[in-house]
């Protein structure tokens, strides 16, 4: 049997509740009844549907207790409001791990590649705890805390916003004992009136909830980076750096990717480094670095820490290939169908055009959103990455890529829809043997559609001598 994560008594010694009900014990915690698992306790958070409404299918499925607000179904503890109640079982998580070093990860790109990178190697070196899938808000992040075990040795926690001051209590709960912004830029600018500048100071709010003495890694090469340097001073953080610069601790000097590999060429502390990665793509030389620094900090070993990204594979939509085979062969589909704005666009483009295709190159891009007034200009300048990465074809969808589509030449036009729906039957019958196709968009413009598309026409080869007796 599991051991329990918490026990009523402990739930209302935290939150400042009282059990109704008999008492009770939780191996997990859960906030949607689809992902419930037995033991588990739900709390019942308000929203466009309340929690509350579904607290009998959560017991039903094996809850053994509740936070809820008002009077419900089975045992629970009862609480004013349930959101700040599971903030505060979030704090005594952290409290109670007494051992536990925990580090948080924030920036516009890489965030949950980067954090599930640094949990591999955290995983190496004892036991840890982590964020899951994009659990990075005001409400994934005291989630991510509350499940956290007593006994964890290392734990790391990603951070998101898309407004100002919303990394600040988030930071001050985790109070973490290193910090990494891997890059600053155009994304969710619509909501600062100064743009990017506006961004970076927030990104900076990270600094905020640093651990007395704490590092914060980061990135050297940022245009943002003087701004973040005297933040993180200013918490009394000590500076680590990555970076292609000769000072920097963590030094990219060379990222040589082929297929499903690459071989990272760098200088750490100074000293010679050469490891080999499951990633293709081009930011992944400077994640890597970032990931290092962030892994050292954390009290895990250098050794552990090459093996963790020597093993770390790209996540759905980040990155992952896959060979679909069609009737007379087969291509290579590339999904970056998760998120995208103009920096992992151009970085993915560039990664494209590195490698060695027997076809031909394509594009499959959705609307980049989130980017503001300057949104279409963003787009129409992706025509010249296109153009150095020497992209046959391009497929565009959405409004925003029309402005891309409208510049770029006739012979890479491959096709314009309105919708990631509408484009992807355009790019299935287009593919070829020996094409490489990447997809990429923000999840909001249904990128996952078209890279969904090109994934089903998939008719693996019959194994051969398969068969049964005559």
């Amino acid at each position: 049997m599991a051991e329990a994560l918490w026990t009523s008594e402990e739930i209302a010694a935290a939150t400042g509740g009282k059990l109704a009900g008999k008492p009770f014990a939780v191996t997990g915690v859960s906030i949607d009844t689809r992902t419930l698992e037995p033991g588990d306790l739900f709390v019942a958070l308000g929203g466009v549907r309340d929690g509350h409404e579904f607290v009998e299918q959560a017991v039903a499925k094996g809850a053994a207790g509740v936070l809820a607000s008002r009077q419900v179904f089975g045992s629970a503890v009862m609480v004013p409001d349930v959101l700040p109640a599971l903030e505060r079982l979030g704090v005594a998580a952290r409290d109670r791990a007494l051992h536990a070093k925990r580090g948080a990860v924030t920036g516009s790109v890489g965030k949950t590649s980067v954090t599930q990178a640094i949990v591999a190697g955290l995983k190496l070196a004892g036991r840890a705890h982590s964020s899951v899938k994009s659990y990075n808000n005001h409400i994934g992040v005291p989630l991510t805390l509350a499940r956290m075990p007593g006994d964890t040795e290392r734990a790391v926690f990603e951070i998101g916003m898309n407004h100002a001051d919303e990394i600040r209590p988030l930071t001050q709960m985790v109070r973490p004992h290193a910090v990494v912004v891997t890059t600053v830029g155009p994304v969710h600018t619509e909501n600062f009136a100064d743009g990017e500048a506006g961004v970076a100071r927030a990104k900076a709010e990270i600094f905020e909830g640093l651990w007395s003495g704490g590092v914060a890694v980061l990135n050297a090469d940022d245009r943002w980076f003087d701004l973040l340097k005297g933040e993180a001073e200013k918490a009394g953080a000590l500076i680590r750096t990555f970076g292609h610069g000769e000072h920097c601790d963590a030094r990219l000097i060379d990222f040589q990717g082929a297929d499903g590999h690459a071989v990272v060429q760098a200088r750490f502390h100074g000293k010679g480094l050469d490891f080999p990665i499951l990633q293709t793509g081009f930011h992944w030389g400077l994640n890597s670095m970032a990931v290092l620094l962030m892994l050292e900090a954390l009290d895990v070993d250098l050794g552990d820490s090459l093996a963790a990204l020597g093993s770390f594979q790209p996540l759905e939509g980040r990155g992952a290939e896959r060979t679909v085979h069609l009737p007379k062969g087969a291509f290579t589909l590339i999904d970056e169908s998760y998120n995208a704005n103009p920096i992992s666009m151009a970085s993915a483009i560039a990664t494209l055009g590195a490698r060695a295709a027997a076809g031909r190159r394509i594009v499959a891009l959705t609307d980049m959103l989130e980017l503001g007034e300057g949104a279409r200009r963003f787009h129409a300048a992706l025509a010249e990455p296109l153009a150095d990465a020497k992209v046959d074809l391009a497929f565009c969808a959405g409004p925003l890529m029309k402005s891309l589509w409208d510049a770029l030449p006739p012979t890479r036009r491959g096709g314009y829809a309105e919708t990631a729906a509408e484009l992807a039957p355009q790019v299935a019958r287009a593919a070829e043997p020996g094409d490489v196709v990447m997809v990429k968009g923000s999840n909001g413009s249904k990128a996952g559609a078209v890279a969904a598309a090109l994934a089903a026409l998939d008719t693996p080869p019959p194994v051969s001598g398969a068969g049964g007796a005559g």
